[in-house]
C-alpha cells in the first residue's frame, strides 16, 4: 500500500498495521486505495482509511456496520454519515418488533412508493434519489451500538431474541423494481416497488421517503426553471448559503444539476459529484479596494509571454479612451477608482476567465465602464474576459443598457466585435415567475401579437427560491403496503385520492403517433403487456365515467429491476447520464403538460381488470353502515 498525500500518518508499514488492526477480521474489503486520510470511529478512536479517486474508498463490512466518519462528515461507503439504519422513525422499530413477536416478520410483502399530486401546481415530476436508496440498501446493517441504543428505547422486558435478529438483518432477500432515475413520472404510478420479508421492507419506508422526496422535489424545481428559461440559457445554482444545512446544500446542488442546471457555486458538490463549479466575485471583494494603492501586484504578462505591463495603468488608459469616444452619462472623476482596482486585481488573478460584478456602486455610471476598461486592457495582452454579473436593480433594463454599451464599444474598432457577445449573468432573488416575466412579453403590433425579448441576459444565477423550493416545501411521496403473502392490501380513506391501488402491478407508458406520451397505464401483474396499434381500454382509477380507447404507437415498460439477490442488479448511470435522461424524458411530454401556468392534466389510468379488482376490494373492505 502506498501513501500519496500529506494527510498520511506514519510509514507505509505503519499504515498497513493500523488498517489491519482496525479492519482485519471484521469482514472489510478495501479496494483500489491510492491515498489515505484520517478518520475517527464513533468512539472517537483516531484511524486512517483509504481514499480512492474523488471520494473515500467503499469499505464493505458484511459482518456489521461500524460508524466510521471522516472529518469532512462523509461516510466511508461514499454515503453521508447520517444515511444509516437508525435514520428512521421510531415507529418503524416498534412495528418491526411487533412483527417479529407475532411471527409475521418473514411474510412476503409488497410496498409501493409513489406520490399523489405533482408539485408546484404542475403536471410532471422528475424522479430522483434512486441511487441513494440503492446504496443505503447495499450497506444496510445495524451496528452493535445501534442495537444497544434500540435496547435503551424499547421496554426493558423486550425479548432479547429480537436484538439477535436485528444483528443478522440485511437486505439480501429484498427485490426492488423502479422507474429509472431521471425519468418524468406522474401521480399514483409507483416510483419504486419493494418486495421481500415484511419487517425489512417496513424498515425501508422512512429512509426511502427521505431520500426520494427532497431529491425529486429539487430536480423537478430545477427542471421547471430550465423549462421557463429555455435550453440556451446558462443556469447556475448559487443556493448553498440559503440551503437547509450542509446536507441540504449538497443534495440541492446535486439534484439541481440533474434537473438541468449547468453548474454550481458549491465547491464540495463539484468535488463529490463532478458538477461544473462556477462563480464570480462578491460585493465584499469590490468594496475591499479603495484605490490603486491597494494593489500589491499591478503587472501582468501577455498570454504569449512576450511582454509585461502595468494592468491598472493600461486599464486607466482604456477608460479614458472609451469615455472620450462614448457618452456614458458621467464624468470620469465620478467613476469608482476602488472598483477599477478590484477589477484589475481579479483580472490579474484570472486573466483568461475574467468575470466582474458590476453593481456594487452603479451599474451604468461605474461598473460597466470599469469592466470594459479592464476587458480592453486584457485584450491588448491577448486575453478575453468572459462577462459580467448584475445582482440588483431592474435586471431587464440594466442588461439591455449594458448590452447597448458593449455594442457601442464594439463599433469603435473591427477587432472589438466580440465584445458584443460578452456574457451577462443576472442574479438577485430569481424565481420562476421572474424568469417568465423577463423572458417574454406579449405586445400589440397593429392588431397582431408578437413576442419581444425583454432582456439581454445570458445566464441566471439562482439561489434561495431554487434550493428552498419557494412554492412548495415537500413532495409528499408515500410508501404503502399493497400485498402481503400473496393477498392484496388496500388503504381506504374518505378522500378518494388517498385510496391506494392494491396488489402487484405492472406499469406502462403509452405513446402516440407524434412521439409524445399519451398516458401511463397500470395493470395487474398477471396481465399481458398492452400491444401496439391495438385498442386499449384505459380507465380512471376512481371515476367510472372517465375512460378512453387508446391506440399506442409505442408501449414502454416503466419498471426495471434494480436490486435482487442481495446486490444492485444493473450498472447505475453517471450523474451526467441521469441529467441527460431528464432532458430526453421531458421532450416526450407535450408542451401543454409542461407549461408553468395552467398545464393540461396528464392521464394516469388503470386497465379494465385492475379497475374491477380495485373496486371489488374497495367494497369488500369498506364497512357497511346501519341506519335506524
Amino acid at each position: 500500500m502506498k501513501t500519496k498525500n500529506k494527510l498520511c500518518m506514519g510509514t507505509d508499514q505503519e499504515v498497513e498495521r493500523t488498517i489491519a488492526r482496525i479492519l482485519d477480521g471484521n469482514g472489510y474489503n478495501i479496494k483500489s486505495a491510492t491515498t489515505w486520510i484520517p478518520y475517527s470511529s464513533s468512539d472517537g478512536v483516531p484511524l486512517i482509511l483509504p481514499y480512492v479517486g474523488d471520494g473515500p474508498a467503499r469499505v464493505v463490512n458484511h459482518e456489521r456496520n461500524s460508524s466510521l466518519t471522516s472529518s469532512s462528515g462523509l461516510h466511508v461507503n461514499g454515503q453521508d454519515s447520517l444515511v444509516q439504519p437508525l435514520l428512521t422513525d421510531y415507529y418503524q422499530i416498534t412495528m418491526c418488533y411487533a412483527y417479529w413477536l407475532a411471527g409475521s416478520h418473514e411474510e412476503n410483502a409488497v410496498f409501493d412508493l409513489f406520490f399523489r399530486k405533482n408539485p408546484f401546481n404542475g403536471e410532471f415530476t422528475v424522479f430522483a434519489g434512486l441511487e441513494d436508496c440503492l446504496r443505503f440498501v447495499e450497506n444496510f446493517k445495524f451496528s452493535t451500538s445501534d442495537i444497544e441504543f434500540i435496547k435503551s428505547l424499547l421496554p426493558a422486558n423486550s425479548n432479547p431474541g429480537f436484538f439477535e435478529y436485528l444483528a443478522q438483518l440485511d437486505c439480501r432477500r429484498m427485490k426492488i423494481e423502479a422507474v429509472p432515475e431521471g425519468s418524468v413520472v406522474f401521480p399514483k404510478v409507483p416510483l419504486m416497488t419493494v418486495e421481500g420479508p415484511l419487517a425489512i421492507c417496513q424498515l425501508m419506508e422512512t429512509t426511502f421517503l427521505n431520500l426520494v422526496n427532497y431529491a425529486s422535489l429539487i430536480a423537478t424545481n430545477a427542471a421547471r426553471f430550465r423549462q421557463v428559461a429555455g435550453e440556451k440559457m446558462q443556469m447556475l445554482e448559487f443556493g448553498l448559503r440559503r440551503a437547509q444545512g450542509p446536507n441540504g446544500g449538497l443534495t440541492a446542488s446535486k439534484y439541481c444539476y440533474i434537473g438541468g442546471f449547468d453548474g454550481t457555486s458549491n465547491v464540495l458538490a463539484g468535488k463529490l459529484f463532478g458538477i461544473p463549479v462556477k462563480g464570480t466575485q462578491a460585493h465584499s471583494f469590490v468594496c475591499s479596494f479603495s484605490s490603486a494603492n491597494d494593489l500589491r501586484i499591478r503587472s501582468l504578462k501577455s498570454r504569449d509571454g512576450s511582454l509585461e505591463c502595468d494592468l491598472y495603468s493600461l486599464s486607466e488608459e482604456k477608460r479614458r479612451w472609451i469615455m472620450g469616444k462614448i457618452d456614458w452619462g458621467v464624468v470620469e472623476s465620478e467613476v469608482s477608482e476602488g472598483e477599477l482596482a478590484a477589477f484589475v486585481a481579479y483580472a490579474i488573478a484570472f486573466p483568461s476567465s475574467n468575470m466582474s460584478l458590476i453593481d456594487t456602486y452603479d451599474v451604468l455610471r461605474s461598473g460597466v465602464i470599469n469592466f470594459v476598461a479592464v476587458t480592453l486592457a486584457l485584450f491588448d495582452l491577448g486575453y478575453k474576459s468572459i462577462g459580467c454579473r448584475i445582482d440588483s436593480g431592474d435586471l431587464s433594463y440594466l442588461s439591455k443598457e449594458v448590452r447597448t454599451r458593449f455594442g457601442k464599444v464594439a463599433e469603435l474598432h473591427p477587432s472589438l466585435d466580440w465584445i458584443q457577445t460578452l456574457i451577462i449573468v443576472a442574479s438577485n432573488d430569481i424565481n420562476e415567475e421572474t424568469i417568465m416575466s423577463l423572458n417574454e412579453q406579449s405586445v400589440s403590433d397593429r392588431g397582431s401579437v408578437c413576442r419581444v425579448v425583454e432582456h439581454e441576459i445570458d445566464a441566471f444565477g439562482v439561489g434561495t427560491h431554487l434550493v428552498t423550493c419557494q412554492k412548495q416545501p415537500a413532495l409528499g411521496c408515500v410508501y404503502k403496503l399493497v400485498a402481503l403473502s400473496g393477498h392484496p392490501k388496500i388503504k381506504l380513506s374518505q378522500e378518494v385520492s388517498k385510496i391506494t391501488i392494491p396488489g402487484r402491478k405492472k406499469c406502462f407508458r403509452l405513446y402516440g403517433k407524434t412521439g409524445y406520451c399519451i398516458l401511463d397505464l397500470m395493470t395487474l401483474s398477471e396481465e399481458d403487456e398492452p400491444g401496439k396499434n391495438t385498442q386499449i381500454l384505459c380507465r380512471h382509477p376512481f371515476e367510472e365515467s372517465k375512460r378512453a380507447l387508446v391506440v399506442a404507437s409505442k408501449v414502454e415498460t416503466l419498471h426495471q429491476v434494480f436490486w435482487a439477490d442481495g446486490a444492485i442488479a444493473q450498472e447505475l448511470p453517471s450523474i451526467n447520464a441521469i441529467r441527460d435522461r431528464v432532458i430526453q424524458s421531458l421532450r416526450t411530454v407535450r408542451k401543454d403538460h409542461r407549461r408553468s401556468l395552467n398545464p393540461t392534466p396528464y392521464k394516469v389510468s388503470v386497465s379494465e381488470k385492475l379497475y374491477t379488482f380495485l373496486h371489488t376490494l374497495w367494497l369488500q373492505n369498506a364497512p357497511i353502515g346501519q341506519l335506524e
